[in-house]
């Protein structure tokens, strides 16, 4: 029999000392194109919802619907953009950790403490922690992951209009093989593709060598 996974038990065990516990969560980290986008979420106090976890254990339909109960029950949350060109001036990792800095400092209320997703933030050492796979362990960065993730795909899905070839509404940004084929066809968009990436400098070769 599978193990239930306490999502509430971090939360629960902080709640005694703090008021205001943020869940700090990014996606996109991956993806060849487009920004990456970290978000917080402040709960109240013992609050607790069963369906929260990791966004991609989720549906779509689900996402989009605990997307909107999160917003409501809330009493905070917070998404910023780190674009592709700050990604290759960074690199992935620290472009994440600028992002969960930025919303540690920018989300109100202001929090007193941080539930972080996987990574270590200097400066923070001491108002938070870092949770591996929190995304399925807590139900704050569970609740930002969604965030994080409804938002990314929602833009991406806008930009579609913007770069037309690419389909950006299907692959998200991400290395499928329609993105591969896409990119060997039109070439990569400068300061939306992430030039920095592997994938995309093969992409670069292999359109100078065919011309």
């Amino acid at each position: 029999m599978k193990k239930k996974i306490n999502r509430n038990y971090f939360e629960n065990k902080y709640w005694k000392k703090y008021d205001n516990l943020v869940g700090i969560d990014e996606v996109g980290r991956g993806s060849w194109a487009g920004p990456i986008v970290v978000a917080g979420c402040i709960f109240p106090k013992w609050y607790t919802n069963n369906e929260l976890k990791d966004s991609k254990k989720l549906s779509i339909k689900k996402r989009k619907e605990l997307f909107e109960s999160i917003k409501k029950d809330a009493l905070g949350y917070h998404i910023v953009f780190i674009d592709a060109s700050e990604v290759d001036k960074l690199n992935p990792k620290q472009a994440s950790i600028k992002g969960m800095k930025m919303v540690f400092e920018q989300i109100l209320p202001k929090p007193d403490f941080a539930l972080i997703d996987g990574e270590t933030i200097n400066g923070l050492e001491n108002k938070s922690l870092t949770i591996i796979e929190g995304d399925n362990k807590s139900i704050s960065i569970a609740a930002a992951s969604i965030l994080a993730k409804v938002t990314r795909d929602n833009y991406m899905t806008s930009i579609d209009k913007k770069y037309l070839g690419y389909d950006f509404a299907k692959h998200k940004g991400y290395g499928t093989l329609l993105h591969l084929q896409n990119l060997k066809n039109k070439g990569p968009i400068r300061n939306f593709h992430r030039f920095s990436y592997r994938p995309i400098q093969n992409i670069l070769h292999f359109m100078k060598e065919k011309d």
